[in-house]
This record gives C-alpha cells, sequence and structure tokens, in this order.
C-alpha cells in the first residue's frame, strides 16, 4: 500500500525485455539510511511493480504487458522525469490517502491554468472512471495524492498544484495533451461497485406483474 506521497523522482531510462517480459530500469539516488529490499514494492508514476535489481545509480522492476497496455509506463521517452514512492511501513506516519498502486486507466491533461501561486489542471479520463470521481475527494494523478476541485460532466475533472508539489514532482515537467496515469479512491471505487451489484440483484417483480399472475393485492 502506498499514500500518494512522493519521496522523490528519478529518470526513466529504459523497457528492456528479458527471459519472455519486460523490464524498467529507472536512475535515481538510492534512499538514505534505507536500503532497497529485493522483491520489494514501489510506484513508478503511481504503478505497483516489483523491484528486482538494483546499484548504486537506480533500480530496475518487472512489470507485465497489461500494465504496460493499460498506463503511461511504454510511451515515456529516455530521461523522463517519474514519480517514486516506496510501499507504505507499518510504523509511519499515514498520510496523502490509501493508493494501491492499480492504475484505472489513462487521462490527458486539457489544460493547464496559473491560479494564483499555484497551478490548475484539467484532465479529461473517460466516463467509467468519471462515474468513481467525486467533488472533493481523493484522486492519485501519476501517483501523487490529490483533491479533486472540480467534476466537469463526464468529461473532465479539475485539480490544484501547490507550488511545492509542482517542484517535487514529474507534474511541473508535463503540459497540455500529456497522458498521467490515474487512480481512483478506492473507497469510490468499492461503492461504485457495491451499487452496482445491489441494483443488479433488485427485483423486476412489478406489482401488474403479480396481478396478472392471480395474487390478489
Amino acid at each position: 500500500m502506498f499514500t500518494g506521497l512522493i519521496q522523490k523522482t528519478g529518470r526513466f531510462k529504459s523497457v528492456t525485455q528479458q527471459n519472455g517480459g519486460s523490464c524498467i530500469r529507472i536512475d535515481c539516488e538510492a534512499w538514505a539510511n534505507d536500503p532497497y529490499q529485493l522483491g520489494e514494492s514501489i510506484a513508478v508514476d503511481g504503478v505497483c511493480l516489483t523491484l528486482v535489481a538494483h546499484d548504486a545509480t537506480g533500480f530496475s522492476v518487472d512489470v507485465l504487458k497489461e500494465t504496460l497496455d493499460v498506463t503511461t509506463l511504454a510511451k515515456l521517452k529516455h530521461g523522463a522525469s517519474v514519480n517514486l514512492e516506496r510501499a507504505m511501513r507499518a510504523d509511519a506516519r499515514f498520510g496523502g490517502h490509501i493508493v494501491q498502486g492499480h492504475v484505472d486507466g489513462v487521462g490527458t491533461i486539457s489544460a493547464i491554468t496559473p491560479a494564483g501561486r499555484d497551478i490548475s489542471i484539467r484532465i479529461k479520463a473517460s466516463e467509467q472512471i468519471l462515474k468513481q470521481i467525486v467533488y472533493k475527494g481523493s484522486i492519485a494523478i501519476n501517483g501523487i495524492s490529490l483533491t479533486v476541485a472540480k467534476v466537469i460532466s463526464n468529461i473532465e475533472f479539475e485539480v490544484c498544484i501547490i507550488p511545492t508539489t509542482l517542484r517535487d514532482t514529474s507534474l511541473g515537467e508535463k503540459r497540455v495533451g500529456d497522458k498521467v496515469n490515474l487512480e481512483t479512491d478506492v473507497l469510490a471505487r468499492y461503492g461504485t461497485q457495491q451499487a452496482k451489484e445491489e441494483a443488479s440483484t433488485q427485483s423486476n417483480i412489478t406489482i401488474e406483474m403479480l396481478q396478472n399472475a392471480g395474487f390478489k393485492i
């Protein structure tokens, strides 16, 4: 589990094919006094991946074809900035919101507008994703825990970015038209699923149908 509080950024180096699968290399400084553990989970731009190798200049993670298909990872250019967060420790302070690293889909930045000292970013997303986004709810954008400032019909939503987030994450390099990974709030996701299940189990029997069948109502 993650919190959406980005710990540092790295630089995407490459995707290579190994033993019939794909491996991504990320260049970054090591975490001080907290060495990597092989097999640990690490979120790269909000995607939960498994660390398979590391050295003084960075690390490598395995990635499934499905993950490459439904996220932005396959389209990253050499040297692109990526957000990094290691899995939350059980004894750590909890911040941000519950982030699983299970990306729901990709959105497209449609507008970047100054808002005083902050920046307002609008993102177009699929109708399915927007159904799980609520005003003032949480959302992870490239792994960053953010608050939804506005939902515009079934087309797009808006978040506001403070200067610190813009400076310390990959969002500072994003431009209109760029793709970003989206993970909706897990509570909203489960709530939507429960509503669907409840709707599907509701009876279609009406009073008229019962009367026509001979019941006295």
